[in-house]
């Protein structure tokens, strides 16, 4: 940098300028250190040397429990990924995706993408409690913003009141006058069982979202007065759309069920499709609700939460900025909202 400032004529800090903070000079001037640097043959500041003197790689990573597939896959994933690189392309930050996945052994290592990432800080999203990635990443002693997850006290956290909106859907769909309910999640467990859920299974799970829907689901039956008895939970197993729907078939082979509610938008729909093949029209056979509210959500007229993903990822990403900054960080719960779309009905006598 010191040779393109005496070829150029300009001071080494107008070079660092050109490369670093180019609003503080003048466009053609930038563009004369930039034409003479390449003439010596130099790209800009080498990337390690320049980490080793600020600290800093100018990356965030985002651990997903899952294959790097389920990122692009998932819609809702997707939502969540577009609110955070519109906050790192402000930030001139780049994203690293960082699959953590249960059965990879690096993981149980305590080794793998995790400790090689270089990266400022880390989002989290939707680890079940336990994951053993969650060890490593804070063995790492770097800023942690917690999308999805269990309040661990000390990490800041961004997410929604699962709890309150599912309870509120169920509600919906009580009031309509629906007794035999069926329920889809997607995981309780991270260890890929799929199929009914005992009372034992659902005290162990570890799938934050999945657990605190199930519990808002279960306490609208409660105060409506339908048992445990009157009610099917199935399992998927998983998060993508063939789960979903082997899980949808072996939840209506009920055939008295009134009503679903799925946990996610991708299970209703698979719902949906399900039922129509077995010849039941939705809603006036049965009557499906979703959450989440993605694209797909609009087009099927289904009844679902609406929940704000890319907001979501836009305030995970600035709060983990601020941390990675020095800032103090609070925990952030943005709103749910009901959507009732033409999916629900009252039952009809049979």
């Amino acid at each position: 940098m010191n040779d393109i400032a005496r070829a150029a004529g300009v001071s080494q800090a107008a070079v660092s300028y050109a490369y670093n903070q180019p609003h503080k000079l003048s466009a053609a001037r930038r563009e004369h250190i930039l034409t003479v640097a390449a003439e010596l043959g130099y790209a800009g500041p080498n990337p390690a040397g320049r980490t080793l003197r600020t600290g800093r790689v100018g990356a965030i990573g985002l651990l997903i429990t899952d294959t790097l597939g389920y990122a692009f896959d998932d819609p809702a994933a997707v939502q969540l990924l577009k609110g955070i690189s519109e906050v790192g392309e402000f930030a001139e930050v780049a994203l690293t995706l960082l699959p953590c996945p249960l059965e990879s052994p690096r993981l149980t290592e305590g080794g793998g993408v995790l400790v090689r990432g270089a990266v400022d800080g880390f989002l989290a999203y939707a680890m079940p409690d336990g994951h053993p990635g969650m060890a490593t990443v804070v063995a790492r002693g770097l800023p942690i913003v917690v999308i999805d997850g269990s309040d661990l006290g000390h990490l800041p956290r961004v997410g929604i009141p699962d709890r309150k909106a599912a309870r509120e859907i169920a509600a919906h769909v009580l009031g309509l006058g629906h007794r035999r309910v069926g329920v889809l999640v997607d995981r309780l467990v991270p260890d890929g069982a799929a199929g009914p859920v005992t009372p034992a299974r659902e005290r162990a799970a570890r799938d934050l979202v999945n657990k605190e829907r199930l519990a808002g689901y279960r306490s609208a039956f409660r105060s409506a007065g339908v048992s445990r008895r009157e009610t099917t939970v199935i399992e998927a197993g998983g998060f993508d759309y063939a789960a979903s729907r082997a899980a949808a078939a072996a939840l209506l082979r009920d055939r008295s069920l009134t009503a679903v509610l799925a946990a996610t938008d991708v299970l209703a729909l698979a719902t949906i499709d399900a039922a129509t093949e077995l010849g039941l029209r939705v809603p006036r056979d049965l009557s499906v609700t979703g959450f989440d509210d993605i694209a797909e959500a609009a087009k099927a007229d289904l009844t679902t939460v609406r929940q704000p993903l890319v907001e979501k990822g836009r305030q995970a990403a600035r709060l983990l900025l601020d941390v990675i900054a020095g800032e103090q960080a609070t925990a952030v719960t943005l709103p749910t909202e009901l959507v009732v779309r033409g999916s629900t009905a009252p039952p009809r006598r049979r």
